[in-house]
């Protein structure tokens, strides 16, 4: 999971990509990186966050009136310098590149475009495998008179090859910026636009927020398979590209994204606090009655207030979290992911201690966040402590993006309910109910393979075997 933004216009757009970049920092903290195009590519990336890499001399430096970001969260391939995005290549002419998500089939097309066009790629990014599939679909055509319908037949085919979860955006040298999504659209992508003296400025992001923040009028969400060009002129056109059903990932609305996002006209906040809502049921069902209900920072907020409505019981903040530290389930490693925890959350100890306390959190993926917290809590003179997830049991891998691609580490895949209640030391334990689902989210397709093993591509367990394989290599 990462965040790109793209942006076209007739002024210098570096800014806009920054400060886009930094309404972003949320979904990927490995690195960040910058590309604009005047005559030649101009580009900055380092490893970090966003104003740990970009400062005065590169807002000056990155010249041009087109360009890309790019903020990443490493799922594929490692964590080095060489792995950062955007990536640009002059074959078989200037295309930079920058996506969000993760090809599935990355080794068969990789040996695919080395066999047949001698391409080998320098990093273990799949965005190189996307970046030169595209670039040698379109070296088949007149580039002396590139036109719109070459550019989309040309992704056309890209999507047809190349499998798994990916919204894309680039730039192509002297002709415009290029956005696209993968048939099922299981990744995000916004289009904006904002009228200034100059003109018309166009932008893509991940994330709604982004032209919130930067006074951009939102446009619409990309569809599942949709291409849409925005030529030099400023003139925009659209395709529906290789199309199949909707499987958009339900984990943006569960943790990923910022709560005040809109994906396809649904509120992440608002559902949200349906979930936790839904979950009351169980406590009643349990004869549970919490004296307080406490949320996680900060994704766990509006699941706990809307568990706090339906049962009538006081909401107050019992977490603090320290801003300044990353997010612990995109940490790279376990050791990392549990010193985060035990570093960013601090208890409120007068609203916990003596309290039966509800303490709700986005979901439980290795459980061993979840045992941090309960331990904090119990140390801070909770009586009771009863452990909410708002998201169904994590039991399957993902392979389109997010960071538990491995079995053995997923806790509901080998665990029964109450063993992870007895592992993370909770007095009790509840799950949003996964019947329920459909009942959330009952107008937009959704991927919910991570609960359910129902992958929308083909070829996964395969792609699952080979994982554990290299998993087991590098540890």
């Amino acid at each position: 999971m990462c965040g790109i933004v793209g942006f076209t216009g007739k002024q210098k757009i570096v800014g806009d990509i920054l400060y886009g970049l930094l309404t972003l920092q949320h979904r990927g903290q490995d690195s960040a990186g910058i590309v604009t195009f005047n005559k030649m590519f101009h580009t900055k990336k380092g490893k970090g966050l966003v104003s740990e890499v970009f400062g005065e001399k590169h807002y000056e430096r990155l010249q041009g009136n087109i360009g890309l970001g790019h903020v990443r969260y490493t799922t594929h391939g490692s964590t080095s310098i060489e792995n950062a995005q955007p990536i640009t290549t002059n074959f078989p002419y200037g295309i930079a590149m920058v996506h969000n998500g993760n090809v599935t089939n990355f080794k068969k097309m990789s040996k695919a475009l080395y066999e047949d066009y001698h391409v080998l790629p320098t990093s273990t990014n799949d965005l190189e495998i996307l970046l030169y599939t595209f670039a040698s679909e379109l070296k088949n055509k007149d580039l002396k008179h590139l036109k719109v319908e070459d550019i989309f037949e040309a992704v056309k085919v890209t999507q047809q090859k190349i499998e798994g979860a990916y919204a894309v955006i680039s730039v192509i040298a002297n002709h415009g910026l290029l956005a696209f999504m993968d048939p099922n659209g299981i990744r995000p992508l916004v289009l904006g636009k904002k009228e200034t003296p100059e003109g018309t400025v166009y932008g893509f992001a991940s994330e709604n927020i982004t032209f919130d923040h930067l006074g951009y009028e939102v446009v619409r969400d990309l569809l599942p398979g949709e291409i849409v060009f925005i030529d030099k002129e400023g003139q925009v056109h659209s395709s529906k590209g290789f199309e199949k059903k909707q499987h958009f990932c339900v984990f943006e609305y569960m943790y990923f994204a910022r709560e005040d996002s809109i994906f396809y006209g649904n509120n992440v906040a608002g559902k949200r606090v349906r979930l936790g809502q839904s979950i009351a049921r169980q406590f009643e069902e349990a004869k549970i009655k919490p004296d307080v209900i406490i949320d996680v920072p900060s994704s766990g907020y509006f699941a706990a207030s809307g568990l706090a409505e339906a049962m009538g019981i006081p909401h107050h903040r019992g977490l603090v979290k320290s801003n300044y530290i990353g997010r612990s389930f995109i940490a790279p490693g376990q050791k990392e992911r549990e010193n985060i925890v035990h570093r960013k959350l601090n208890p409120i100890k007068k609203a916990i201690r003596g309290k039966k306390v509800a303490v709700v959190d986005d979901s439980i993926v290795r459980g061993t966040t979840s045992k941090r917290i309960v331990k904090i809590l119990k140390n801070a003179g909770a009586k009771e402590v009863y452990f909410v997830s708002a998201a169904p049991p994590v039991k399957y891998p993902c392979v389109y993006g997010i960071d538990m691609s491995v079995k053995t580490e997923l806790i509901a895949n080998k665990k029964s309910k109450e063993e992870i209640r007895e592992y993370i030391g909770a007095d009790a334990l509840f799950y949003f109910d996964l019947n329920e689902l459909s009942s959330i989210f009952p107008q937009t397709g959704i991927c919910d393979a991570c609960f359910t093993g129902n992958y929308p591509t083909p070829g996964v367990e395969k792609i699952l075997v080979d994982i554990e394989k290299d998993r087991r290599i590098n540890d």
